[in-house]
């Protein structure tokens, strides 16, 4: 997943992804505390990924608010 994928998104479709990634998250920090984590490179992934999302959220509010300025 890149930033550009994400930005064709519409917000509630990124609020879904954001919600996915931090049940991915938490599974995985669940795996790991019981000791049946295979893939400790997921977490640096996933908190990527997580990363990426919330920064294009925050790129469209921006964008939005912007626009709602310019109509007024």
């Amino acid at each position: 997943m890149n930033a550009k994928e994400l930005r064709e998104k519409s917000p509630a479709e990124l609020q879904k992804e954001l919600l996915s990634l931090r049940r991915e998250q938490f599974n995985l920090r669940m795996a790991r505390s019981t000791g049946q984590s295979a893939k400790p490179d997921q977490f640096g992934k996933v908190r990527r990924n997580i990363a990426r999302v919330k920064t294009v959220m925050a790129e469209q509010r921006r964008a939005q608010a912007a626009q709602k300025g310019e109509s007024k």
